[in-house]
């Protein structure tokens, strides 16, 4: 249940060519303090409902928590979340014998290009693909919940 991540800023939309997969992805956070997030998702057609505890030092490590729920409970908690719906497409895309889930951002949050990798360890050593920019993992401002509340548009 501990999620290992990390993140980066990306340099060209390269990335789409390689994409296998699509989907849209509305998300919102019922509480978005970073000692304990619970985010409600509708990805697709199905609704999500996931808690995420506090970061490691190396921004790397969390506990993570997800519950697969009906569609319409997930339409109906994202009325009760706090402000900032976040609204992105995600591309997932195979490379190196690892996945990586681009997401473009939409509304506030426009302009902003994020790739995520998850890892077995937080040594573990994966080929960097030409579009992979600015390692972003430690910097907060990235985080979903925290671009819910201060939009990348603002900053």
């Amino acid at each position: 249940m501990v999620e290992i991540e990390r993140k980066f800023l990306v340099n060209s939309a390269a990335f789409k060519e390689l994409a296998y997969a699509e989907k849209r992805i509305k998300q919102g956070y019922l509480s978005s303090v970073p000692e304990r997030t619970v985010r409600v998702r509708i990805k697709d057609n199905r609704g999500f409902l996931t808690i995420k505890g506090a970061s490691s030092a190396s921004g790397m490590s969390r506990f993570e928590w997800e519950k697969e729920i009906a569609i319409l409970e997930a339409e109906s908690l994202l009325l009760l979340c706090e402000k900032g719906i976040i609204d992105k497409t995600r591309y997932e895309v195979n490379f190196g014998g690892h996945l990586f889930e681009i997401d473009v951002f939409y509304g506030l949050n426009d302009g902003l290009v994020v790739a995520e990798i998850e890892l077995q360890s937080e040594l573990e050593h994966f080929e960097k693909p030409l579009w992979l920019g600015k390692e972003v993992t430690n910097d907060a401002r990235y985080y979903n919940a925290y671009l819910s509340n201060n939009p990348f548009g603002s900053w």
